[in-house]
């Protein structure tokens, strides 16, 4: 970890109000930092710029909702490096008042995340959902309107911040529900080789040429890389140039990735190494449940 001063080194921001996701992303993985709350993902990724705080905890994707798009965008402008991964099992849960109850509740205030991740369950409950910042946020505003009639979905943290009763726990539709996040930091802090299993991830746009794609990527194929994240996003309100952000298996001290790289940089007009970090234990711990039974014919 790069020398800063102890108050720096003891605080990471996260988007959103006490309470929310991000906040428990926080804890978990940082639990003698002091966790402080910005209100957009701009302001947290400003605040580890200026040093106001060592890291952030940005969500990048779940595994029900997909990206958080707002992330594609500011990374490459932001300057910042990734020095880690956490990934939160999100369990979201249904509060309102003190005496509501489901019979009361007719809307119900979340992140556009969370209202996406528990579509089964409101659809079911008959209840409206009605976009919102942050879902520690709309806890807040429930709290402050106290109309039995609104209810949030946010976290058992946020219910007790603000004094609210869950009506229903654990809403999400899949019981698989995480959230990714990156840890960024002002400086660069790779994992070494040897600290295990690590991920480089890194942003690359392609020559305009046909088959650019396929053959930037080609290297990763032939060197036996694997490529465990690759998505695509528009820059510059054009429909042409593409920004692609991926994720690898893998250090680019190792030589088959060393060489995977460089046949990326020939077909790119652009490549930019965002960080070098230990892969989370959540990884081989997912990969594990979802491998077959021993033994298992597959038919």
């Amino acid at each position: 970890m790069s020398n800063t001063s102890h108050v720096q080194a003891s605080r990471i921001g996260y988007q959103g109000e006490p309470g929310a996701n991000s906040h428990l992303a926080c804890t978990e993985a940082y639990p003698d930092f002091e966790a402080v709350a910005y209100p957009t993902f701009e302001d947290a990724l400003a605040a580890v710029k200026s040093g106001d705080v060592h890291f952030a905890m940005i969500p990048i994707e779940n595994s029900v909702a997909g990206r958080v798009a707002d992330i594609h965008h500011l990374l490459p402008s932001a300057n910042l490096y990734i020095v880690g991964e956490h990934f939160l099992r999100v369990r979201h849960q249904l509060m309102s008042v003190k005496g509501a109850s489901l019979d009361s509740v007719k809307k119900v205030l979340s992140h556009t995340q969370a209202l996406g991740q528990c579509r089964k369950t409101l659809r079911s409950l008959g209840l409206t959902p009605v976009p919102e910042a942050d879902t520690a946020g709309s806890a807040r505003i429930v709290s402050e309107q106290g109309d039995p009639a609104l209810a949030a979905i946010a976290s058992k943290l946020a219910a007790e911040i603000y004094g609210l009763d869950i009506l229903r726990s654990d809403i999400e539709d899949e019981a698989h529900n995480t959230t990714r996040f990156l840890v960024l930091s002002k400086d660069p802090d790779d994992a070494e080789p040897e600290d295990g299993p690590v991920v480089t991830t890194f942003l690359f746009r392609v020559r305009n040429v046909p088959a650019a794609l396929y053959k930037a990527l080609g290297g990763f194929a032939t060197n036996g890389v694997n490529m465990t994240k690759l998505e695509s996003y528009q820059l510059e309100g054009t429909f042409n140039a593409t920004m692609f952000h991926a994720d690898i298996e893998g250090h680019p001290a190792d030589r088959p990735v060393q060489l995977a790289l460089e046949e990326l940089s020939f077909f790119s007009t652009e490549v930019r190494l965002l960080g070098t970090y230990v892969a989370s234990p959540y990884r081989a711990e997912a990969a594990r449940a979802a491998a077959p039974p021993l033994g298992a014919t597959g038919k």
